[in-house]
């Protein structure tokens, strides 16, 4: 038996042997022989997506794809709906502790190629029969090389684009409310069918330049600011922590109010929405806790490349009494 490794290529009878070597296969029948989505025995909450683009089912024309970015536009069978059990469980999927494994081909009687595991991006709140889904392939972080030979056609990246996208100048931080809008609460059909945004959380969060160039735009902010206060001894006090020390200080800017209180200022920056999750590391946490009287997170967002511009809201004080937490891994000791 191949292992389940990214790429390689597998029938029905061999997925199932893998996933449900305990029960019989029967080809053409059953779960493993005929459905789309298959539970995992055993294990609850994990799932397997066996996928053939173009299908239909009835009257009803499966429109599925993936992205060059890796983002897995696929939907349900016509029946379930966002009131189904089954359509709860994949919305609020928790990819930390559950897996749906993805196999994928594009014409009939070839076998399935794994393309790896799913994450949750978003799903059309205003349609179902069935429900649309978008997905982020988790294990997307391969050579070109490999996405050439997978053996279809990927769908051009449709990259962030917002609804209503702001005119900036140059090296522009244009402050707002932080956003209200959950995670799962999903998308317009409008918003779904426009864009196919992947998991920028992560990718921005390894973007080291990404990250500096929110860090220089907030420092030259600060400056600024204080400079128009007529303060330009504390201006010129503004110190690029992260720069001088590395990113163990807890905070990336040590800044000032036109008073004279120091301001620990922590920037994460992404290109995406306001809504987008960012990653915080355990120091960065306990500072704000330990400073919350002087602890700052400002997040940008939309970040425009080309004129070095971003929108932006603030976090105040102990960040755990204002973000949900959710932990990727833990340390463990013996007790």
């Amino acid at each position: 038996m191949r292992n389940l490794e990214l790429g390689n290529k597998f029938t029905r009878k061999e997925i199932h042997s893998i996933f449900s070597p305990d029960t019989k296969f029967s080809p053409g029948a059953g779960y493993w022989g005929i459905q789309g989505m298959i539970k995992v025995p055993a294990r609850e909450g994990d799932w397997v997506f066996i996928v053939t683009i173009g299908q239909h089912q009835g009257d009803h024309f499966f429109d599925e794809s993936i992205t060059e970015d890796g983002v897995l536009s696929w939907q349900s069978q016509p029946r379930l709906n966002l009131s189904s059990d089954t359509i709860k469980s994949l919305i609020n999927h928790d990819d930390r502790i559950n897996n749906i494994y993805l196999f994928f081909r594009e014409k009939k009687d070839e076998p399935y190629k794994y393309l790896g595991r799913l994450g949750y991006l978003t799903h059309d709140s205003e349609r179902e029969n069935p429900v649309y889904f978008q997905w982020q392939l988790l294990d997307w972080d391969v050579e070109e090389s490999f996405i050439k030979t997978i053996g279809f056609e990927l769908a051009p990246n449709k990259k962030f684009i917002a609804e209503k996208p702001f005119e900036s100048k140059k090296n522009q931080l244009i402050f707002e409310n932080k956003p209200e809008k959950t995670r799962n609460s999903g998308t317009t059909t409008h918003e779904f069918r426009s864009r196919k945004t992947p998991d920028y959380g992560l990718k921005d969060s390894k973007n080291r330049k990404l990250g500096l160039e929110g860090e220089l735009l907030v420092l030259n902010q600060e400056k600024d600011y204080l400079r128009q206060k007529n303060r330009d001894d504390l201006a010129d006090k503004v110190l690029h922590t992260s720069v001088v020390e590395g990113d163990g200080a807890g905070y990336d800017i040590k800044s000032f109010d036109y008073e004279g209180n120091i301001k620990y200022i922590e920037v994460k920056t992404t290109r995406s929405s306001a809504n987008t999750s960012f990653f915080i590391s355990p120091n960065e946490l306990e500072f704000s806790k330990q400073n919350k009287n002087h602890y700052f997170l400002y997040r940008l967002y939309e970040y425009q490349i080309d004129t070095s511009s971003s929108k932006a809201y603030i976090l105040e004080g102990d960040l755990s009494d204002q973000i949900n937490i959710t932990p990727t891994q833990f340390k463990a000791h013996i007790k």
